[in-house]
């Protein structure tokens, strides 16, 4: 480990754990460094997974109750049931940057209240007995769950150093859609066959019990999330300083993880070319993506004469396998720290599926081209997200950059709710190929990204960045991040 990556210069004296310590020249232990990881990911990763699912869950329970009599109840005709998904994520989109800062502001305690925010419109959900019921349930949904994903992800971001990120991002991010695509179609078929709660019958049970299940996690996470590592309870004095080291050994500007005030000059500077070109291959993933999600199990039963249950459980099987695959993806960025190459391996796997679909009727091909599709989308969702992530300083410019790129990509998943649609069914030509279309293109704007970072990275290596060290402050100098001359993106 070279000299810049193992210690903390002579500004090393902080406030830690609220109390000045003084760490000069503080050199990072690799074994102690390794329990601190292990430490880390035993308390984070089961619950961000957790956390997740049950957004993933709750956001696409709606598709499982569409086929078990949702419209049949509601009166919903035409194209109601897109509407509603499209109020859903106007809201998720509009909620994503505002929770952020608000968590930067007030720490954890925000995320949970979110989490317990959408259980608690998952479980209303149960109860409504019109369309106008279920589309206050969706605005209220959007609102809270916006701020899920970018809250986790920035919370770990100021825990795990960048090299580390990646596969933990996958493994709560790239796993955890896989999980829940699977577990939902289990969880709704087996609601099904149970007998009614009273009341909740049929397909309010789904929504009902997974609404219980989200409200106890975010209760638990009001206990669980841990505080930032300056002060959280969950480390000693010891594992305090070594965690305060490692954020400064990724940082150009060391300064024990000392977060700087948030200014609009800050809070714009995260648009910038990386952030908005991560945002939109996030954009065209999730129309790509998104629309056979949220429709799979309505894609499905068109397949052939099955069963509402049947149907549901043949939606397992592709997500259980992108589960797998997307674990071994993320790992081989971790490994191979090229975010770009592995998002350049897995990608075709996608143009392949919508190909598939679109040039034949075979029920069992289109099956497994549901397959093809839903491996290559995976892991390319986490990766994009750590690669924009991971190329953005500092704090103020991670936690907008950590909202911005789901908050853009949304806008895909808008889109994506338009794109399979009652008159273009069962093969569903029109939006297969629109599919075809965005995940093509997503190969050319990733190619584009890696193209501009290499011409970027060789331009500071020769000095033709100095400039904007001059006439610096120190607190200026501090406040560079990602612009910073000596800071290097990750390819």
């Amino acid at each position: 480990m070279s000299k810049s990556d193992s210690s903390v210069d002579e500004k090393s004296i902080r406030s830690v754990g609220g109390a000045e310590a003084a760490v000069p020249g503080y050199t990072i232990d690799p074994e102690a460094e390794k329990r601190l990881l292990r430490k880390l990911d035993w308390r984070l990763l089961p619950l961000a997974t957790a956390i997740i699912c049950l957004n993933f869950i709750d956001r696409a329970a709606i598709g499982n109750a569409k086929i078990a009599g949702l419209e049949r109840d509601l009166g919903m005709a035409g194209y109601d049931f897109n509407i509603a998904l499209t109020v859903f994520y106007v809201f998720f989109v509009v909620s994503e940057v505002p929770s952020n800062l608000l968590l930067k502001r007030f720490g954890t305690v925000i995320l949970a209240i979110t989490v317990i925010g959408f259980g608690l419109c998952t479980l209303g959900s149960a109860f409504v007995t019109s369309y106008d019921g279920l589309i206050v349930t969706r605005v209220f949904l959007g609102i809270s769950e916006g701020g899920t994903l970018p809250g986790l992800t920035y919370v770990l971001a100021r825990y795990y150093r960048k090299k580390e990120f990646v596969l933990r991002l996958s493994v709560f991010f790239g796993v955890a859609p896989s999980l829940a695509g699977a577990f939902g179609g289990l969880l709704a078929s087996g609601l099904l066959k149970v007998g009614d709660f009273g009341t909740i019958k049929s397909w309010r049970k789904i929504f009902f019990i997974e609404g219980l299940l989200t409200i106890v996690v975010g209760i638990a996470c009001l206990y669980l999330l841990p505080a930032d590592p300056r002060n959280t309870r969950m480390f000693n004095e010891e594992e305090r300083a070594l965690a305060l080291a490692r954020i400064d050994a990724d940082s150009v500007v060391k300064n024990q993880g000392k977060k700087e005030k948030a200014t609009w000059k800050l809070v714009w500077r995260a648009f910038n070319f990386n952030t908005i070109l991560c945002s939109l291959v996030y954009l065209l993933l999730n129309i790509s993506f998104q629309g056979l999600l949220l429709f799979m199990p309505t894609v499905i039963a068109g397949l052939g004469k099955f069963t509402v249950v049947m149907s549901q459980l043949r939606t397992v099987p592709p997500f259980l396998t992108a589960a797998v695959w997307g674990l071994i993806f993320c790992y081989l960025g971790l490994r191979l720290r090229k975010h770009a190459v592995v998002m350049l391996a897995t990608m075709p796997l996608v143009v392949i599926g919508y190909a598939i679909s679109i040039g034949t009727t075979n029920a069992d091909a289109r099956y497994a081209a549901c397959f093809l599709v839903i491996a290559g989308a995976i892991p390319t969702g986490p990766i994009v997200y750590a690669w924009g992530v991971g190329n953005s300083a500092p704090d103020t410019v991670r936690a907008v950059t950590t909202g911005i790129i789901p908050g853009i990509g949304a806008i895909g998943s808008i889109i994506a709710v338009w794109t399979y649609l009652p008159f273009d069914a069962p093969n569903y030509r029109t939006g297969n190929t629109l599919n075809l279309v965005t995940s093509s293109t997503i190969i050319v704007v990733i190619t584009i990204g890696m193209v501009y970072i290499i011409w970027e990275n060789a331009k500071r290596e020769r000095g033709e960045r100095n400039y904007r060290l001059e006439n610096k402050s120190e607190e200026e100098i501090e406040q560079l991040g990602y612009l910073h001359p000596q800071f290097r993106y990750t390819l």
